[in-house]
């Protein structure tokens, strides 16, 4: 079934939309077969505004359907004087969270009310003593220099006629906690908030009621309130901080002059409680601690219940892992305390912290009565940003699966509001290293769309001018951790997979001018030979060749990957050029692209075909960029598979080269090697820490080494998904499922399923903008199976296991008697068809199968 046209109406009003009217756009009938990313081109939109539409279809027989239901969306704050709040601090002198609060009289009945609000640091807001909302860590880190977001909010039914209570809680977050290598007040040393709340009344009329002079300030019983560090809570401080007559103990607010933002509507999702997870053990040490272990390596909170005397302190401090001995450690932590304490007023209570995360699967708890502390009482919290699962892969391979569940668990901790490398030392930073190469990965995992678009925006925005790309997004090292390749890369690399995965182009059309720059840059520093040489760069960061060297960087030579991935980049600038139909630059670019590849090669080959840093790193990116002439491909497919097998089935690569290394040799005739290195339990492989217990992916392949002594403590993270990015290929090479660059956003998609590593089936489901797909593979005695399903209005280029023709029957029948199949050719001993909508089971007889390439 297929879309060839389409008419959508929007109206500002759902009677006139009830009407088949659009008084705002109607776009009538647009011949077309495409059914995402279609750009509104109606009347100027007006903040706050809510606005009502629908949309019909013509098929492929061009019978139209009937409308579908009516759907909306609304307006933000599109202009700075929609503004009518000031942003607010306190005068009172403490590092505490800030609570503000004012009254306010609603007299007649109520239509709508929104709040729009936002902090310097993270908040919280409260209307009639309710929590407004269900987001945590608002407004989100963003380059806070640059932009600033702000969160809008339906609270029509928390209002009441008479008297109100508006309020809320600022603590540091970002903008006034701890920040890597700076201690605190990186962005400022105010904490401040802005909101406006916005009454529609049923008559028409409309009432704003904002933050300014005549709210009052105090602080509470969160004495402590930092995402390295923890929080502390005393109860003992408690009071009716909302009620209406609570007004005891309250300084006026300050206007904050100095707060000058761009604010804008927040963009994409926010983080969220996504998930409670019961302990699974309570432990008591060597040492005699008390640990209860979650049995999954997560990023949240915990909640508790406390039942203790008043100023008793509870505390809970969070780890990672247990040492070989079975204690509690907490060294790979390094500066960050993650501790919770809370203090007890003397009655029970339930508690959980607001303004703090910490990553962790064992907590030690001190202070509580051993006779009262039972499993029951604590809850674990999982929060990360909101993002809709959107892919599901398994296989006939326990450990795989277990594998791949971790790759999920680690995105899971890491995307929380930004990318980070990893989310309980005292760093937790947006790593552009990490998030690139992991970033085809997450667009499988989750719809990561938006949340890539809001992290490049930041990433744009801490562009220097000279075009380099910091090595963090948000940016908070220092003036010169700027322009790694492989890094800074991140700044082309992640909007081409994002538009590959998403169909829309409007993150590339964004981020066009700052590529562009960046490749400007790359140039400069090459100079005329087109051979970056001589700058920092962060290389194969953790590659695994040679444990005595004491050095994170790898043997392969940073010159040699600088200039892999300036031609690389260059050469993705041409296809993105080409997108927008910019013929000269996208020819600029290949040209350039070429050139550089050929300085590359007059560098870094020699005439045998062996590269200066002869590493898989190296032979990895040579191959996957297409850098090498074809007389030397096989050569170094060779060399690479020939140093794989001398490590005895190893792979030695680190961050730049595992992405890329079971890529390359499955497209390189060499899908069995790959799968030996997946299967691979001993250390180094994926399969190790699996063996060990791990729930996540860890920063180092001996994270725990096989002694069960730890890695260097100052490195060694137990959840860091860069290795994670092998479920790329789990997706695209085991289960066979992957984005057609010709249609992106899934409008065909790839079925090319490679089985090896003795497994008996595969099997991988993707919710698209395009609807979901579904591929599950199987043997069955000789005879190989694909069952495919095709969402309407998409189709799927499927590559069959076999040359014949006449060895594949979908439920019996010949492949050529099937309805919807758009054309089949047989090229290179390879049997390809492309099918449009439904749901397929394909047979290949044993004796035709022939493995893919």
């Amino acid at each position: 079934m297929r879309q060839t046209a389409y008419r959508l109406i929007v109206a500002d009003d759902e009677a006139i939309l009830a009407q088949n009217r659009g008084n705002v756009w109607d776009s009538k009938r647009v011949t077309s077969g495409l059914s995402t990313h279609i750009r509104y081109e109606g009347e100027p939109l007006m903040s706050g505004q809510r606005y009502y539409w629908k949309v019909l279809i013509w098929d492929e027989l061009d019978k139209r359907t009937s409308w579908s239901q009516p759907a909306s969306w609304e307006m933000g704050l599109l202009a700075e004087n929609a503004w009518h709040a000031q942003w607010i601090s306190t005068e009172l002198k403490s590092e505490q969270p800030t609570w503000l609060r004012t009254t306010f009289n609603v007299n007649r009945p109520i239509k709508t009310a929104r709040l729009y609000a936002s902090a310097l640091g993270c908040y919280e807001m409260y209307l009639n003593n309710c929590r407004v909302g269900d987001s945590y860590f608002t407004p989100g880190w963003t380059s806070y220099h640059h932009f600033l977001q702000y969160q809008t909010y339906d609270v029509t039914h928390l209002l009441s006629i008479g008297e109100n209570v508006l309020g809320g809680i600022v603590a540091d977050g970002w903008y006034r906690g701890n920040v890597m290598g700076h201690g605190r007040n990186f962005y400022g040393d105010q904490l401040g908030l802005i909101a406006q709340l916005a009454v529609t009344y049923e008559d028409g009329t409309q009432s704003i009621f904002g933050t300014d002079e005549k709210w009052y300030t105090t602080i509470g019983p969160i004495t402590q309130a930092d995402h390295y560090n923890g929080e502390t809570y005393d109860a003992r401080l408690e009071r009716g901080f909302w009620g209406q007559d609570e007004r005891i103990g309250w300084e006026p607010a300050v206007h904050l002059q100095a707060a000058e933002f761009n604010l804008v509507a927040q963009i994409g999702e926010p983080v969220r409680k996504k998930r409670e997870i019961k302990p699974v053990a309570l432990l008591t040490t060597p040492q005699g601690e008390t640990v209860i272990d979650f049995g999954q390596n997560m990023v949240g909170w915990v909640r508790m219940a406390v039942d203790e005397p008043a100023g008793t302190a509870v505390t809970l401090t969070h780890a990672e892992v247990l040492d070989k001995d079975g204690n509690f450690y907490t060294q790979n932590l390094r500066a960050a305390q993650q501790k919770v304490t809370y203090i007890s007023k003397g009655t029970a209570a339930v508690y959980e912290p607001r303004f703090s995360f910490q990553g962790f699967r064992y907590v030690k708890v001190e202070g509580m009565s051993s006779e009262k502390l039972k499993l029951d009482q604590f809850i674990g919290i999982v929060l990360y940003s909101d993002l809709e699962a959107t892919g599901y892969f398994e296989c006939s391979n326990s450990d795989i699966n277990q594998l791949q569940k971790n790759i999920v668990w680690g995105q899971r901790g890491n995307f929380l509001d930004v990318p980070t490398d990893c989310p309980q030392r005292d760093e937790r930073l947006g790593w552009t290293g990490d998030a690139q190469v992991f970033a085809p990965t997450a667009c499988f995992n989750m719809n990561t769309a938006v949340f890539f678009h809001r992290w490049m925006k930041s990433l744009r925005a801490d562009q220097r001018a000279d075009g380099a790309l910091p090595h963090v997004s948000p940016h908070v090292l220092g003036d010169d951790a700027f322009g790694a390749t492989g890094w800074a890369d991140a700044g082309i690399i992640v909007p081409w997979v994002v538009y590959q995965q998403y169909g829309d182009r409007r993150i590339l059309a964004e981020n066009y001018r700052a590529m562009q720059l960046w490749v400007q840059y790359m140039g400069q520093q090459a100079g005329e030979n087109l051979l970056w040489q001589g700058d920092f760069h962060f290389g194969d960061w953790l590659s695994n060749e040679r444990h005595d060297l004491g050095t994170p960087f790898g043997l392969t030579e940073t010159d040699l990957i600088a200039t892999a991935y300036f031609a690389y980049s260059t050469h993705l600038m041409g296809k993105i050029a080409a997108v927008f139909g910019r013929d000269a630059d996208a020819e600029a670019y290949q040209n350039f692209s070429d050139q550089i590849k050929v300085a590359f090669c007059n560098e870094y080959l020699t005439p045998n075909g062996r590269l200066s840093s002869n590493t898989q790193t190296a032979y990895c990116l040579a191959l996957a960029f297409d850098l090498l002439p074809e007389e030397f491909v096989e050569l170094a497919v060779q060399r690479l598979a020939a140093d794989i097998r001398y490590r005895g089935g190893h792979l030695s690569t680190g961050f730049l080269g595992t992405p890329l290394l079971c890529h390359v040799l499955s497209e390189h005739g060499q899908t069995e090697l790959a799968y030996e290195l997946l299967l691979q339990e001993a250390f180094p492989g994926w399969l190790y820490p699996i063996k060990q217990g791990a729930t996540t992916i860890w920063e180092r392949w001996d994270g725990l080494k096989p002694d069960g002594s730890f890695q260097d403590a100052g490195m060694n993270s137990f959840n860091h998904y860069a290795y994670g990015a092998i479920g790329d290929w789990l997706y695209r090479v085991v289960a066979g499922l992957s984005p057609d660059e010709s249609l992106p956003g899934f409008k065909q998609a790839i079925i090319k399923p490679r089985p090896g590593g003795n497994l008996r089936y595969a099997k991988a489901e993707l919710e698209t903008v395009n609807g979901r797909f579904r591929i599950h593979w199987y043997f069955k005695e000789e005879d190989f199976f694909i069952e495919v399903v095709v969402p309407a209005n998409a189709s799927a280029k499927i590559y069959f296991p076999t040359s014949t023709i006449s060895g594949v029957r979908e439920s019996g029948r010949p492949l050529t008697q099937l309805r919807g199949v758009r054309e089949t050719h047989s090229r290179n001993k390879q049997l390809t068809a492309i099918m449009g909508s439904g749901s397929y089971k394909f047979k290949i007889i044993g004796r035709f199968y022939q493995p893919l390439p």
